[in-house]
């Protein structure tokens, strides 16, 4: 299966075998580092990294990739490039492939991301859109299958929380393209749009998943892993959080929530980063402000032997490296 050239811009992109072939080759990426047998197949190649919206799992799985397989990288941050503001977006796709092998954009915008795959001659990778996030739920999928060591027809999970946004909805279509059991649990205004509920239901059609959108906790019963995602970011109005966290508070990842799965092997995921303590300035700013925790995990949970958290962190770094393997080796 050639996935050569192939820009990654959103799971929709890709036909469910594709998707697991990239799957399989993270796992044997993965195998071959841990035993000191991997081969550098992009050696020679540079690649671009735009980062209008900073990270710490994303871009260090770009660049620790990119490294391990011989590559190099460029790092652009906010005000590193005149991207869309001196210089359009297509000007700066024509520029950028003339000098790299494959650029990574990472920011608020999904037209912006797919501008670039429009106008660029090599390769473009999603790291992050308030749409999609296409790396993320590639990595859950690699952690939901290593965790269980079930086979993806088999697997079922929740998402708790808020379903709207780039987690929930990557989530929704890449386990409907797995053949999974999708349960988004979240308060009926932050649940994904219908259409792409319809989207996702319609692609499980054909690979036997099952999805069930709805506002009852009680819909975790039987899972295997439970998600979750930050509830409110940086950057948001603070008008939100009060009402947000007012919203979300029965939808927090506790003890008795796992309980509730009645599978004492259940796991849980978030894909970091976390407010499960004060230990963040947002965390105590939102406390400070509103008199409220924003919590979405107790910390008893994320520290418990169920939660994967890290092992999904690590994951970034093997699944990445074979988008990029994949697309451009």
């Amino acid at each position: 299966m050639n996935l050569r050239h192939r820009h990654f811009l959103k799971e929709l992109d890709y036909a469910p075998a594709e998707w697991r072939r990239l799957l399989d080759l993270a796992a044997e990426l993965k195998k071959a580092r841990a035993d000191r047998a991997e081969a550098k197949r992009l050696e020679g190649l540079t690649i671009a990294l735009i980062f209008e919206k900073p990270s710490t799992r994303t871009r260090s799985s770009f660049e620790v990739a990119a490294y391990q397989q011989g590559a190099n990288v460029s790092y652009f941050d906010e005000t590193g490039a005149h991207m869309g503001h001196k210089e359009s977006i297509a000007d700066t796709a024509r520029v950028l492939s003339r000098f790299y092998d494959g650029i990574q954009y990472r920011g608020s915008r999904q037209d912006i991301v797919e501008t670039l795959a429009a106008h660029s001659s090599v390769p473009v990778w999603n790291g992050l859109t308030d749409e999609w996030h296409p790396t993320q739920s590639l990595c859950d999928m690699f952690t939901m299958r290593e965790s269980s060591g079930l086979e993806d027809r088999d697997i079922s999970f929740a998402y708790v929380g808020d379903a709207r946004f780039n987690q929930g909805r990557s989530l929704l279509i890449a386990g409907a393209m797995m053949g999974m059991d999708i349960r988004i649990v979240a308060p009926e205004p932050l649940q994904p749009d219908g259409k792409l509920v319809a989207t996702a239901r319609r692609i499980g059609a054909g690979t036997g998943a099952r999805v069930t959108v709805t506002d009852e906790v009680d819909a975790v019963r039987g899972v295997d892993f439970v998600h979750t995602d930050i509830w409110v970011s940086m950057g948001e109005p603070k008008e939100v959080w009060a009402e947000r966290i007012e919203l979300l508070t029965p939808y927090r990842i506790t003890t008795e929530l796992l309980e509730r799965t009645e599978n004492p092997d259940v796991k849980f995921m978030h894909c970091l980063p976390s407010y499960h303590d004060l230990g963040t300035t947002v965390a105590q700013q939102i406390l400070a402000e509103t008199g409220r925790e924003v919590f979405e995990v107790t910390e008893e949970v994320f520290e418990s032997p169920a939660s994967v958290v890290f092992d999904q962190a690590e994951n970034r770094l093997h699944t990445i490296k074979a988008v990029l393997v994949a697309t451009l080796a």
